[in-house]
């Protein structure tokens, strides 16, 4: 998944712009006091991406804090989050936390390690997995 030449870098403010830009998502509140980004609009609204909070089960190794910069992206099953946790050329990881559980973390601060257009791809499958089959097929065509 290197940064292919048609497609600048990702930058933070590009996750709120690409989760805007697709179809009756808002930006929410989840555990407890989480912005979430989530499909479809309203009370029935699933999430597809979280700002993570700091806390003890997400602890950058380096310097022995917890993460200030996660957020969290749904995949669409086991299958693609482990194909992006396990492709080195990635930012993407996952904790103990997270296991048994289709979802990604990446650190704000390294989503220049992708180009806007694959973190646009990411994104857009964690909506997909999430939204409504009819929003996916008029959005994606089946």
């Amino acid at each position: 998944m290197a940064t292919s030449s048609g497609s600048r870098k990702a930058r933070p403010e590009d996750v709120d712009a690409i989760c805007a830009e697709l179809p009756e998502t808002e930006l929410g509140i989840s555990w407890g006091d989480r912005p979430t980004w989530k499909v479809p609009r309203g009370p029935k609204g699933k999430g597809f991406l979280l700002y993570r909070a700091p806390g003890p089960t997400a602890i950058d190794p380096e310097t022995g804090h917890p993460y200030d910069d996660l957020i969290v992206i749904t995949t669409p099953t086991e299958v693609e989050k482990n194909a992006l946790v396990e492709d080195p050329s990635t930012p993407f990881f996952t904790i103990p936390h997270f296991n048994g559980y289709s979802a990604v973390l990446v650190q704000l601060s390294r989503l220049g390690e992708l180009g806007r257009n694959e973190l646009a791809e990411v994104i857009t499958d964690a909506w997909a997995a999430k939204a409504p089959k009819r929003l996916v097929n008029e959005h994606l065509g089946g």
